[in-house]
């Protein structure tokens, strides 16, 4: 990987694959925070912006950064798979972080963390997963579909479904579900034992509350805190949601500094 045309505050991180990688990092203490948007997002979300402005005013590592295919790159979404965005969060892991560092994920972002955690458990210190949606290709996507949805994934290759927050339809690719079923986790034990804080909204209607409570009952950690927001829904981009982010970043924080 090279960096191109980096600056103090961000850049464009190139892969081999002929993709890039654009991103936002920050320079300060360790553990870093590095943030993990979810599906079809990017890292000027509120979450991620709340969460620099608070690494900022502490004096924090920070790097956020856009998945393959996603921000600027939105053109290529179609072409993505977990595997090739959780190698995404490996290669920032590897190339624009120093020391220990605290994977923050949102629903998509949620299972990348996981997956980037099991591949360099030496560099990831805490975990924190807002509405984190493992297996979510299979559980959550795939098991949704219908009979003739399931045939139009096989024989044109992707399915249209309907954005729940007003935006154009979007694709799932057979790719993205076929490519997903080799990043399940929950149906076995997950060998993650960092502190870990998992934030899930009650009134998430894309991803089930009772999936924070399987996860935590997965994971080898012996430190996880599960956090019950009964009022919030997906995003957990209002205020108090910001709040018990923050809050809870520094309690993990607050772990590490015990060891």
């Amino acid at each position: 990987m090279t960096l191109i045309g980096e600056k103090l505050a961000g850049g464009i991180l190139a892969r081999e694959n002929g993709a890039t990688i654009a991103y936002r990092r920050r320079t300060g203490k360790n553990p870093g925070v590095l943030f993990i948007h979810g599906l079809r997002s990017d890292m000027n979300g509120t979450k991620a912006l709340a969460l620099e402005a608070h690494c900022i005013e502490t004096g924090r590592a920070f790097v956020c950064f856009d998945l393959t295919g996603h921000g600027a790159a939105a053109s290529r979404f179609a072409q993505g798979t977990i595997g090739a965005w959780a190698a995404d969060v490996v290669a920032v892991l590897d190339e624009l972080t120093e020391g220990p560092q605290i994977l923050v994920g949102s629903s998509l972002g949620g299972w990348l963390m996981l997956l980037a955690a099991l591949a360099r458990p030496d560099r990831v210190a805490g975990l924190m997963g807002l509405a984190a949606a493992p297996d979510f290709t299979e559980r959550l996507i795939y098991a949704a579909f219908d009979e003739k949805q399931r045939r139009d994934l096989i024989e044109r290759g992707q399915v249209l479904i309907d954005d729940c927050y007003g935006q154009e339809p979007y694709p799932i690719t057979r790719a993205l579900i076929e490519e997903g079923r080799n990043h399940l986790l929950l149906d076995g034990p997950i060998g993650i034992t960092c502190p870990t804080v998992l934030i899930q909204g009650q009134q998430d209607h894309d991803v089930p509350w009772q999936t924070a409570l399987t996860l935590a009952e997965k994971l080898s950690a012996p430190e996880v805190r599960v956090i019950l927001h009964k009022s919030g829904n997906h995003r957990l981009s209002e205020p108090e949601d910001l709040r018990l982010i923050l809050t809870n970043l520094e309690y993990l924080i607050y772990i590490l500094s015990l060891d």
